[in-house]
C-alpha cells in the first residue's frame, strides 16, 4: 500500500512539473514573442532584398501608371501611395521619390 501511495504521488509530482513547464513556456512565448517578431520584420525590412524588390516594384508601377489611361491613373495612385506609406523615401532613386511626390501632392489637392 505504500508503494502504491509513492508512485502515485511521484506520478502526480512528475505530472505537476510537467504543467508547471508547460505553463512557464507559455508564459515566456507570451511575453518574448512579440519583441522577436518585431526584431525579425525589422531586420527583414532593412535586408538588400526587401529594398530591391519595393523599388522594383515600384518602379512597374510607375510604368503602368504612366502607361495607363487617365480613368485608371487616379486608381493606380491610390494603390502606388498605399504600397510606399511605410517605405523610406531615402531607401528611394531619385527619380522614383519625385514620382511618389508628385502623385501625394496631386492627391492631397483632389481631397
Amino acid at each position: 500500500m505504500k508503494i502504491i501511495g509513492i508512485t502515485l504521488l511521484s506520478l502526480i509530482g512528475v505530472l505537476g512539473l510537467g504543467w508547471a513547464f508547460t505553463g512557464n513556456d507559455f508564459f515566456l512565448y507570451k511575453v518574448f514573442a512579440p519583441k522577436y517578431e518585431a526584431v525579425r520584420r525589422e531586420t527583414f525590412e532593412q535586408s538588400k532584398a526587401y529594398n530591391q524588390g519595393m523599388i522594383q516594384e515600384l518602379q512597374s508601377m510607375q510604368f503602368q501608371y504612366e502607361q495607363a489611361s487617365d480613368e485608371h491613373k487616379e486608381a493606380l495612385a491610390s494603390i502606388i501611395l498605399h504600397r510606399c506609406a511605410d517605405y523610406d523615401d531615402a531607401q528611394m532613386p531619385s527619380d522614383l521619390r519625385s514620382f511618389i511626390t508628385k502623385l501625394r501632392y496631386a492627391h492631397t489637392r483632389a481631397k
